[in-house]
């Protein structure tokens, strides 16, 4: 079947074609390490993790992905010298902060992860290139600034589809030496209240690169002239990625042959952002809420839509979980870790929703629409039935990130946790039978007994027409 994406330069659905059969290279933008991440800031690492493992799981493709880190930028500066604090240790102090929430959130590492710091040399390399070519000037007070000349280059504002007399001033830099206050700065002068050694030597003068350029240059050095896929957020598209498009392209680079953006985690219809303070940061969250149950919660909307944030919005994401979590436990007893089988044949209908553009809804809907039909297998008796069923939602669960049964949600306890689940299946199913025995005797002061005691035990009793079913209850931390 064919995989289609829509990219947003063309601002339609497209066939996707790599650029080399087999292969494709794909680069995400990732944080700006000022501070630690929150949910809405991991929104765009999530996307893509579901879109590599489609790729990967779902088409065979051999992907490289890499995502930057964005270490040296205005705000980490602003940052640290409000804290008091080494602006480069502020910035390593935050992205481990981000690589632990990306790990807890079950989003598989990238083939390279680069720092905008270390690719100086690239960077200053394609500013060269650009005022060779006449889409660059160095500032004329001797700032040591350099900025992109927009008017120079005819099809600036294609990927947002605006035109050059609708923008504003481009606000990323002083415009001290800007020829029109739209050009934005590929690389800034260093300036007296900013520190040494956030200061590289330069042709042009001593000073740092401008956000848009650091992209650019990592993105050609790991991925070559012309990649595949450029991500991230839809908040980036202007001026960001439009300014990475111009850049590179008037460098003479192909550049990325489609672009994806993911929408925003919203807060009563506004973007999340840190007024709302620390309680959504992953590190947080996880104390209250199970690390899969966020990941759930982050997956199930369709990439381009945005995620409304309320107070239930984790206790429905845990909910749906349990239920396919309390099927995989009934259908395969014993097995404490179930990794996905590659070789597994993924229904029709869950293929069809992938390749349309991720449609992750329609996804969902056949994994749980599997657990149904295996539950009732299980309850008529079909035990083997079953356990083929769930084999299959362990595939369809792996390719979204959300297999409970894998070892990344701490399910790695080994053959030993396997023989305890085995145990605590055959005391619950005696309880289970006791309780089914007074119920049948309408002895029911002794059935809530038991039930009762059960739910104690973090015990889920659910009662269907084919009789009672338990699940462990997925608990808070």
């Amino acid at each position: 079947m064919t995989l289609q994406l829509f990219d947003t330069a063309t601002r339609e659905q497209r066939d996707f074609v790599p650029v080399t059969p087999g292969r494709v290279g794909m680069y995400i933008c990732g944080l700006t390490t000022q501070g630690a991440p929150h949910i809405g800031h991991l929104r765009f690492a999530v996307a893509f993790d579901v879109l590599r493992r489609w790729l990967e799981r779902g088409h065979g493709y051999d992907v490289t992905l890499v995502r930057n880190v964005t270490d040296i930028d205005d705000k980490i500066l602003r940052k640290a010298a409000e804290s008091g604090e080494d602006w480069w240790a502020l910035s390593y102090r935050n992205e481990r902060y981000t690589t632990e929430a990306l790990e807890l959130l079950g989003v598989l590492p990238p083939t390279y992860e680069p720092r905008a710091t270390g690719h100086i040399t690239e960077m200053v390399t394609l500013v060269d290139e650009l005022v060779e070519r006449g889409h660059a000037y160095p500032a004329a007070d001797g700032s040591g600034d350099v900025y992109f000349d927009v008017k120079s280059w005819a099809d600036y504002g294609e990927l947002s589809n605006q035109g050059l007399d609708d923008m504003v001033a481009a606000d990323d830099a002083d415009p001290r030496g800007k020829r029109d206050p739209r050009d934005f700065a590929l690389w800034k002068g260093r300036k007296d209240d900013e520190p040494a050694t956030a200061t590289w030597p330069t042709p042009y003068g001593a000073g740092r690169p401008g956000w848009h350029l650091e992209c650019s240059a990592m993105a050609r050095k790991y991925l070559g002239d012309t990649f595949d896929i450029h991500g991230g957020g839809i908040d980036l598209r202007f001026p960001h990625h439009e300014n990475e498009q111009a850049q590179s392209r008037a460098a003479g680079l192909g550049f990325a042959g489609y672009w994806l953006h993911n929408g925003w985690v919203t807060v009563k219809g506004e973007k999340m952002g840190k007024s709302l303070g620390n309680a959504l940061e992953v590190q947080h969250l996880v104390q209250e809420h199970d690390p899969l149950t966020v990941r759930y919660f982050l997956t199930a909307a369709h990439y381009r839509s945005m995620i409304e944030y309320h107070p239930g919005s984790l206790e429905e994401a845990g909910a749906a979980v349990e239920r396919i979590e309390g099927f995989l436990r009934r259908a395969l007893p014993g097995q404490a870790v179930v990794e996905a089988d590659p070789q597994a044949e993924l229904p029709a209908e869950f293929v069809a929703s992938m390749d349309d553009d991720l449609g992750v809804a329609g996804a969902l809907a056949v994994i749980h629409e599997s657990v149904r039909r295996g539950n009732t297998a299980l309850d008529e008796g079909g035990r083997d039935e079953a356990a083929e069923i769930a084999t299959t939602v362990v595939a369809m669960a792996d390719v979204l990130g959300i297999n409970p049964l894998s070892a990344t949600w701490g399910g790695a306890g080994g053959s030993r946790e396997g023989e305890l689940t085995e145990a605590l299946d055959a005391l619950v199913q005696l309880q289970v039978e006791a309780r089914a025995k007074a119920r049948a005797a309408r002895d029911f002061e002794t059935a809530d007994q038991i039930r009762d005691a059960l739910v104690a035990a973090g015990i889920t009793i659910e009662d269907t027409p084919r009789g009672a079913r338990w699940s462990l209850a997925r608990k808070d931390h």
